[in-house]
């Protein structure tokens, strides 16, 4: 029987037993990521125009999100189908939030996930979603702030992740209204956190995408322009 946990907060099905081993590389590897220089003020995180996928690997568990690069609107983004499937594409990093606190992405749904609610398992699917993963070294302590096109859950809104008290949802953007509409999101990580958590984060060892329809077995499809770190 499976269980569902949060993968250094990468709400993906796992068999639990058998995946141990997997988690365990999966944090040692966010964990001695090569650090990122500071002399900038920006950090591609996703540079899909420019770039494609290069740095970002897949982390498949139950069927296989279509990812791929398409051209919209003469520039190249990122382009996701998720068929009953829970699959996402993880991009390990390191920085300090305290100097690169904003979070800076652009995003299109084509329709939310209709049975889709973050208030329950069965209903913990979203069109679009991004994490931002702080590793600890004591793996039960890692958490991650999940910002997601919500279903239901209002706009702005936040509420902590049905399967793990260390994940936080929050609602950017919400419902059909937007839907085939590019939205820009700027999102200070650090007032964010403070709120989700009541302390001070960690560094930001890992940013992950997964647009994923597993519990609902519904579809969904999205979009997602290049993800940046900023100082200001």
């Amino acid at each position: 029987m499976k269980a569902r946990v949060d993968v250094n907060g990468l709400n993906f099905s796992l068999v639990l037993m058998d995946n141990m081993s997997l988690l365990l590389k999966i944090l040692l590897l966010i964990l001695f990521s090569p650090a990122v220089s500071m002399a900038t003020d920006v950090i591609e995180l996703g540079s899909f125009s420019s770039s494609g996928l290069s740095g970002w690997s897949e982390k498949s568990f139950q069927g296989t999100t279509e990812y791929r690069i398409v051209e919209e609107g003469g520039e190249k983004v990122l382009y996701a189908k998720s068929e009953k499937a829970a699959s996402g594409l993880v991009f390990e990093t390191d920085y300090d939030p305290q100097q690169f606190p904003i979070l800076s992405w652009r995003w299109k749904i084509s329709e939310i996930v209709s049975k889709g609610d973050s208030r329950s398992k069965s209903g913990d699917d979203y069109a679009a979603r991004i994490y931002v993963i702080f590793p600890h070294w004591f793996f039960p302590k890692t958490k991650t702030l999940n910002y997601i096109w919500g279903n239901q859950l209002p706009k702005d809104s936040f509420q902590r992740n049905v399967y793990t008290s260390n994940a936080m949802m929050i609602a950017v953007e919400s419902g059909s209204a937007k839907a085939g509409e590019w939205v820009t999101v700027r999102r200070n990580l650090l007032d964010d956190y403070r709120k989700a958590f009541g302390e001070e984060p960690s560094r930001v060892g890992a940013i992950a995408i997964m647009t994923d329809t597993d519990n609902t077995g519904e579809s969904a499809e999205a979009w997602y322009g290049d993800i940046k770190a900023l100082r200001k």
